[in-house]
């Protein structure tokens, strides 16, 4: 059975790996194991070792408590609702909002909240 920190770790891992474009054979490559490892780390079915997220933060360019962020206190479930990061919409939407220059990026930030207070 699959424990929910486990799940939170793997989801934080694709959530990372679908937004900087690397598919699960380069990340596998990177890290020197094989992409079926990654799905099982991704899916929470298999644990990933401290060594093994080390590299995979390294690999990913993230800090290690990258993975983390999200869980509560207790019983480590994750904080919020929802699960905003296996929407693949919405992760589409992230990466593409980070891909538009920083001043552009500002100004569609603003946009977009004058709208939500508006709807």
């Amino acid at each position: 059975m699959k424990h929910p920190v486990d799940a939170h770790v793997g989801k934080r891992i694709r959530h990372r790996r679908w937004m900087v474009g690397m598919t699960q054979q380069q990340l596998a490559d990177r890290v020197g194991i094989k992409f079926q490892q990654i799905q099982k780390y991704e899916t929470g079915m298999n644990r990933v070792s401290a060594s093994r997220l080390w590299d995979i933060a390294d690999a990913l360019e993230v800090p290690i408590s990258f993975f983390f962020e999200g869980l509560g206190a207790a019983h480590s479930q994750p904080v919020v609702e929802g699960d905003i990061l296996a929407d693949k919409e919405a992760l589409e939407l992230i990466r593409s909002y980070y891909a538009i220059p920083e001043q552009q990026r500002r100004r569609l930030f603003d946009l977009a909240r004058v709208l939500s207070e508006a709807a």
